[in-house]
């Protein structure tokens, strides 16, 4: 029965796979057919003899069924009528019918012909193989982690029943040296304090057996109850535990930066006002939506046919424009993009309000949208802050990876900024080219530089003439792209400080160029729980030795991630040759970087909670949740485990035996 709750909390059956399961040879973790009669088998013919019990425990062993191609998708247990006569009784108990009706060893030991007062399909049922399931997965975390140092990634946001739930992840490198995130639990919190979220938080470390003393790094979102430099959730734990230190959510300050400059820089706020607008008026109703779709099909097709495009997988897909959100990270750059591409059809369907709204005011807006679209200097700032927002958004996209580590995320944000200041200074003449070609494909008059023109913002008499190319050039591109430097060294002054600047030296990169002795020593020191004094002698002669023999051997030759080289240290024993050294890279690998996996634990819940699920209970979701987001532990998990766990959350009415019955190939 647990199969049940494996594929029904998160897999998608393929139908053609279990209708073929005479067949059905591909490998897979767990089956339909093994659980049916693994758990129905030893439960309803206890009383059949041994013979015939082994018999169809080798039978369940002989001819395994795989899900073919599973999507790993929530899906519910239950229906709205589960009577007898009912055409749809909910997913587990129809597709229970459905198998027994197709194998006649299922069908002897279910439903009708399984005694009465033991049928193991009722609600409470279901969620105590749930349980049993997210339970053994949250065993196998806490083993992984067992005595090693870890960081706790914390956010909380509303589900669907407008409940306050509290999100757990937890960073660790593992055995093998890879680092991992992974999902703890989803904690119903009454309120959103940080006395609240601190009590949630020791109450699950205690009925986990986690210890608040391993903890070495935290990392939330920029709210005050999070980051409160009193009373914050930080400062509450730092109380406790002075060596947590706290990395603000990198991805978040990254679209903070963003969002300011947006919105201090008038050019830019001006834009983006007018860029919403755009978005707004086009997608105001279904018919709009629908002809702006329509519109870009038809010239994909003539674009198509003229061979001015070409085809492929993933290429041409339908699409629209979207509103720019400041909590959605990347949101801005796509809607750039997006309108970019779509230019002409976004002007077809404004010049169709313009001509056929029935609303005066709609026509007007549509007409002052299209002289907005049609001058230079929107033209101008459409470009500018794609180009711009394209250097955020793919560091962006990088630091949203689950194995990113601390020392490559700053190494990121050093480039990146390296890279806004070789735009300012170089990339007048690229950004410039590509703004007038645009204008010469789409008919927008382009002006000329050397023109005098005058600066927007104040009245006609007091207004001061400036060239074209000195308000292009400096009035807007070293404006906004000063604000985006000066945003991001205000915004990540983490950087500047003393553990990460330590932190550093660890960089693989060039064979170790950055890597410092002394720097690393003084690592160790603001580590005393995990370095003592000896060690701290021990470690300068240890780390001599280690970068010696490292920048010698060639297995670690073209490493540029210390990630990866975590990972050969292992492969290569190397971490039991220097145990200090290893340490000190684990320290800096367990530090978070983004919170992006506590983000994504939001998106699961609210497939898992959704409007027809809203009464689901605390527990209930979050062993669902559980489940479904660690799904590849799960497919590591034995059936016996989890069955033997079932049998010992209560008294039952039959034991189940253990499967030991010999494997028949």
């Amino acid at each position: 029965m647990f199969c049940f709750c494996r594929q029904f909390v998160n897999c998608n059956f393929s139908l053609f796979a279990i209708a073929n399961l005479d067949s059905a040879s591909a490998v897979g973790d767990s089956t339909l057919r093994r659980f049916v009669l693994s758990s129905y088998v030893r439960r309803s013919t206890a009383h059949q003899s041994d013979t015939r019990r082994s018999a169809a425990h080798c039978s369940a062993r002989r001819r395994p069924l795989t899900a073919a191609a599973p999507s790993k998708q929530g899906l519910s247990f239950r229906g709205h009528d589960e009577s007898s006569n009912s055409l749809n009784r909910g997913n587990f108990l129809e597709l229970l019918q459905w198998y027994s009706q197709r194998n006649e060893e299922v069908s002897k030991v279910v439903n009708q012909n399984a005694p009465g007062n033991n049928q193991m399909i009722s609600p409470a049922i279901q969620k105590d193989l749930t349980h049993a399931c997210a339970s053994e997965i949250t065993l196998s975390i806490i083993e992984d982690i067992g005595n090693n140092v870890f960081s706790l990634m914390v956010d909380e946001s509303r589900d669907i029943s407008v409940k306050e739930q509290m999100r757990v992840v937890l960073r660790y490198v593992n055995k093998r040296g890879q680092v991992i995130e992974r999902f703890l639990a989803i904690v119903h919190v009454s309120d959103t304090s940080s006395r609240s979220l601190k009590d949630a938080i020791d109450a699950l470390f205690a009925k986990h057996g986690l210890s608040l003393s391993r903890l070495r790094g935290q990392g939330y979102d920029g709210a005050s109850n999070m980051r409160g430099e009193f009373n914050g959730l930080k400062s509450l734990i730092l109380q406790e535990n002075p060596y947590a230190s706290y990395i603000h959510c990198f991805s978040h300050q990254l679209q903070l930066v963003i969002i300011a400059v947006a919105k201090s820089n008038l050019n830019a706020s001006d834009f983006f006002y007018y860029v919403t607008m755009i978005v707004n008026t086009t997608g105001a109703s279904c018919k709009r939506r629908d002809q702006l779709r329509q519109i870009e099909h038809d010239r994909i097709v003539v674009m198509l046919e003229g061979g001015d495009i070409s085809t492929g997988s993933g290429k041409n897909q339908e699409t629209n424009l979207v509103r720019p959100g400041d909590t959605r990270w990347g949101s801005h750059y796509l809607t750039l993009g997006r309108l970019l591409s779509m230019w002409p059809s976004v002007i077809q369907v404004l010049e169709n309000i313009c001509d056929d709204s029935s609303s005066f005011d709609s026509r007007g807006v549509a007409k002052s949208l299209i002289q907005k679209m049609e001058n230079y200097e929107f033209v101008f700032m459409l470009h500018l802050m794609k180009m711009i927002l394209g250097m955020t958004n793919e560091l962006s996209l990088v630091l949203q990876q689950k194995d990113q580590n601390i020392v490559q995320a700053i190494s990121l944000i050093e480039s990146v900024k390296d890279q806004f200041q070789i735009f300012r200074e170089d990339g007048w003449h690229t950004i410039i080219d590509k703004v007038n070609t645009f204008c010469e494909l789409n008919e927008i008059p382009v002006p000329e530089m050397k023109d005098n023109c005058m600066i927007g913002g104040r009245s006609r008499r007091r207004r001061q003439v400036i060239t074209n190319l000195h308000y292009y050039r400096v009035e807007i591109i070293y404006q906004v792209v000063d604000s985006v430097i000066q945003e991001m060294n205000t915004r990540f002054s983490e950087v500047g400080t003393e553990l990460l600047s330590c932190i550093a030296c660890l960089h693989p990169r060039n064979s170790f160029s950055e890597f410092n002795v002394q720097k690393l020593v003084r690592l160790c020191d603001l580590y005393p729980e995990d370095f003592s004094t000896n060690d701290c002698i021990v470690i300068e002669q240890q780390l001599q030795n280690f970068i010696h023999n490292i920048r010698q051997d060639p297995n670690f030759f073209g490493i540029e991630d210390l990630g990866s080289f975590a990972q050969k240290i292992v492969e290569t024993q190397k971490n039991q040759a220097y145990p200090l050294v290893y340490r000190l890279i684990e320290m800096t690998l367990v530090l978070p970087v983004a919170t992006a996996s506590v983000e994504r634990v939001f998106s699961a819940m609210k497939t898992i909670k959704t409007d027809l699920r809203n009464r689901m209970g605390d527990e209930w979701m979050n062993d669902s949740l559980v489940v479904y987001i660690e799904k590849d532990i799960f497919s590591t998990i034995e059936n016996e485990q989890i069955l033997q766990r079932f049998q010992k959350m209560k008294s039952r009415r039959m034991q189940l035996p253990p499967l030991s019955y010999p494997t028949i190939t």
